[in-house]
């Protein structure tokens, strides 16, 4: 008897098969099975994805790893009732690993997105002998788990897809670690690269991603049978959780309005979530400047390399006697729990009792109460280094790590020293304090005034002339959920930027002038003015902006990639910049800059071009943003001379930083900068190699001179680059905007012209203008030093390296 096709929508039964051109259809339609060939592959594969979605969106692979290589292949029963997919020559490439055989099988698409074999006897029998939702792909759908059996061994965790275009195992995994307390994990191969700390009920009662929200609601299970996560969602929302390719972590629903996926937040939240960042014994504070210290008792392990921001190597005590001549613990707040190699959980005593019992062993580093039943009672311990602690001080916790007694004292002693030198100085300058504070205040409400004079006369005029649109600040709340944290996509010079949605379905990113910024009326009038009569391709969209009180917001286009920062300096993300993209945004950067040097009606110098200001939209297509320190010269206007340093360090020319002269080859200067980041994948502020001290821009010049200019190639695109020629023309192109006299560099235009051209000759670049802050500063904070010819607040060295 020959196998029959599948007839019913939902589920087939011996001898029934599917082949490449039939499908399964789950009963309500959510989703459909079948097989599929992905975008540039020839490989074909079985899959599950939403019915009702025009974007095939792939959320389950079977033979992820056993591809067919042509269509003749087919889903069929063997003769234990197992589910199996034969190529054309009938080999078994996958198989369902039931526990057993199955008398009279089927097998059913469920509407949760779930691939079913059981027994047939009951029809809504949840009794199965193997399911799609035991052995996820990438993607973790509601109600799918991911976790463990402790009864049959199974190990549920999410695997990325190795490339966009191949859906066989990749580098990342997502998994609970069961060992003691649960752990969420994130690994790059056995690497940990994230952890969500030790799971139990209190843990996540405030966590801003798996708290429950108008969206979800988790589900945490821990019991002798199993250890699990899952989710639930609310009012059908259609919804998923995707680990893509470079180990991003991401929370997706569906936007019928749009007709797209919304990414609502990210497990990974910020730098300071990066597994051991600081070390064993250091912590993490994204607030602070480093952000990495030592805890209170110990210091750097190797100094250089923390005065170099390298943290990984972390920290020793600086008294090594514990257990010797007495020791106590001290207590940290608001802190996520550390991990370690080996760590004792104890559901049955109190804290107190922690502290004695972990004090009869050396080799307990550590305790914390963990109160999971609201029993007063429980305790964890751990016996190793301590990796992977940051502050929180919202839904932190408290525990208490093992310092030398003396230690303590003496920090003791030290602090009544300083009471005692304090407390006399402190009386003698009250009364100044007090009095300059009141002068301060008064001025400060005059300022206020004043600003708020202008801005609003600035704000009518802008309106009537340019006829910009201003949004209710009750639209932007709704649109942003009330400035949710959830909602915030980064912070720049200007303030806090959140993503929104509004009524009509547009998504907007939304600026909001932070108090303490640094920058105020003057950049956001240039904001609204520059930007409202600017509209070209590679500039960001203002689509306008919302005053209340003293709030001031602008409400952009939204970019989904994006800044070229994130994506060009993260090792995790560099690979989705191909050599392909990286030259249309050179390109569309060039053809943005040439705009607002030549064809727009103002001539506008941006002074702060840098790869945090270049946005991203959906097609990767570049958009130069922030004109809050852009400045408009006239028709016959050069140059200009300021005393207000702006712009940021590694970007800035020579001639502005060090004489305060800027000019649209300044510009220029920071494009070439640009170029070579986006070349090399490297920064230039930062870089370093072991074979000599210079920058990026340096270390291009001297490969240039001795004729290896291919090494400095960002090593993802060696096999993508398909001439040598262009890529050494792109680094030509890039000295010659960053040589050390703005008259020696070429205008944008000419940059544009010697991309685009083939014969257009391009001239021998001289030797760059080089230089390094002997001060300390933030590699992405925009600079705002006076300069003057007295004594400069920005203290700066040019080395030249000379051409052969």
């Amino acid at each position: 008897m020959f196998p029959t096709p599948s007839k019913a929508e939902d589920t087939i039964t011996p001898p029934q098969i599917i082949t490449y051109n039939q499908t399964l259809i789950s009963p309500s339609q959510n989703f459909e099975l079948g097989f599929f060939t992905p975008n540039n592959s020839t490989y074909t594969y079985l899959g599950i994805w939403y019915k009702q979605i025009h974007k095939k969106t792939i959320v389950w692979v079977a033979n992820r790893d056993k591809p067919l290589h042509n269509h003749n292949g087919s889903l069929t029963f063997n003769n234990d009732g197992k589910l199996i997919i034969l190529n054309h020559k009938g080999s078994v490439l996958w198989s369902s690993n039931s526990s057993g055989p199955a008398k009279n099988p089927v097998a059913q698409l469920l509407d949760s997105g779930n691939f079913v074999l059981k027994n047939f006897v009951d029809e809504n029998s949840e009794e199965f002998l193997w399911q799609s939702f035991d052995y996820p792909s990438d993607t973790l759908l509601p109600r799918m788990k991911i976790g463990w059996n402790f009864k049959t061994g199974l190990n549920i965790h999410l695997s990325s897809w190795r490339n966009s275009d191949d859906p066989s195992s990749g580098e990342y995994s997502y998994s609970v670690d069961p060992r003691g307390l649960p752990q969420l994990f994130l690994r790059k191969g056995k690497k940990k690269i994230f952890r969500s700390g030790p799971w139990y009920v209190e843990q996540y009662k405030d966590d801003p991603v798996l708290r429950e929200n108008p969206i979800f609601k988790p589900v945490f299970v821990f019991d002798s049978n199993e250890v699990y996560y899952s989710y639930e969602t609310k009012d059908n929302i259609v919804s998923m959780f995707v680990l893509s390719e470079t180990g991003l972590i991401q929370h997706f629903t569906w936007n019928d309005h749009r007709s797209s996926w919304f990414s609502e937040f990210n497990i990974q939240g910020d730098q300071c979530d990066d597994y051991g960042l600081c070390g064993a014994y250091g912590t993490c504070n994204i607030k602070s400047s480093p952000i990495c210290k030592c805890l209170e008792g110990f210091e750097p392990r190797i100094m250089h390399e923390w005065k170099m921001l390298n943290w990984s190597s972390g920290c020793v005590r600086k008294n090594s006697k514990v257990c010797r001549n007495g020791d106590v613990f001290k207590k940290f707040t608001g802190m996520k729990l550390p991990d370690s190699v080996e760590f004792h959980v104890n559901y049955s005593i109190n804290i107190n009792q922690c502290e004695i019992e972990c004090s009869k062993n050396c080799s307990c580093v550590a305790y914390a109460k963990l109160d999971v039943n609201a029993s007063g009672n429980g305790c964890i311990a751990w016996f190793g280094d301590l990796f992977d602690i940051r502050e929180d001080s919202v839904n932190g916790q408290d525990f208490y790590v093992r310092v030398s007694a003396s230690e303590l004292d003496s920090n003791v002693d030290r602090n009544k020293r300083k009471k005692l030198i304090i407390l006399p100085v402190s009386i003698s300058v009250a009364s100044t304090i007090i009095v300059s504070a009141l002068w301060l205040i008064i001025k400060k409400w005059r300022r206020n005034r004043a600003e708020k004079t202008d801005i609003q006369f600035s704000v009518s005029r802008t309106k009537s002339e340019f006829e910009l649109p201003f949004f209710e600040i009750a639209i932007i709340e709704d649109a942003t959920r009330n400035f949710s944290f959830n909602n915030k996509i980064g912070e720049g010079g200007f303030g806090p930027v959140y993503k929104g949605q509004l009524p009509s379905g547009r998504e907007i990113a939304v600026k909001r002038l932070s108090e303490n910024s640094g920058q105020g009326l003057q950049e956001f009038k240039n904001e609204v003015i520059f930007i409202s009569q600017l509209q070209h391709r590679n500039l960001v969209k203002l689509l306008g902006c919302c005053i209340q009180g003293e709030d001031k917001m602008l409400v952009y286009e939204y970019m989904p990639n994006r800044s070229l920062d994130s994506l060009l300096f993260d090792e995790t993300k560099r690979s989705v910049l191909s050599w392909e993209k990286r030259l249309d945004i050179i390109n569309g950067i060039a053809r943005g800059l040439v705009y607002l040097h030549r064809d727009s009606r103002l001539r506008i110098i941006h002074r702060d071009l840098k790869a945090s200001n270049v946005l991203l939209d959906g097609d990767m297509n570049p958009k130069i943003s922030d004109f809050g320190m852009a400045r408009m010269f006239g028709g016959d206007q050069i140059t200009e001379k300021t005393k207000r340093a702006v712009g940021t360090y590694g970007y800035m020319p020579p001639e502005y930083a060090m004489d305060g002269h800027f000019s649209f080859k300044s510009d220029v200067y920071s494009f070439g900068v640009l170029l070579l980041e986006l070349l090399s994948g490297k920064k230039n502020k930062g870089f370093f190699h072991p074979d000599h001290k210079l920058n990026l821009l340096g270390h291009a010049w001297k490969l240039w001179n001795e004729d290896r200019a291919i090494e400095l190639i960002d090593p993802l695109l060696e096999d993508q680059v398909t001439t040598l020629q262009s890529f050494l023309k792109c680094i030509q192109i890039g000295l010659l905007c960053v040589q050390q006299h703005p008259e020696e560099r070429p205008t944008m235009s000419s940059v544009v012209l010697m991309l685009d051209g083939e014969s257009v000759l391009v001239p021998k670049p001289r030797r760059p203008g080089l230089y390094s802050e002997r001060c300390f500063l933030d590699t992405d904070s925009s600079s705002r030093g006076m300069l003057n010819s007295g004594s400069n607040d920005i203290t700066v060295t040019t080395t030249l390296v000379e051409g052969r």
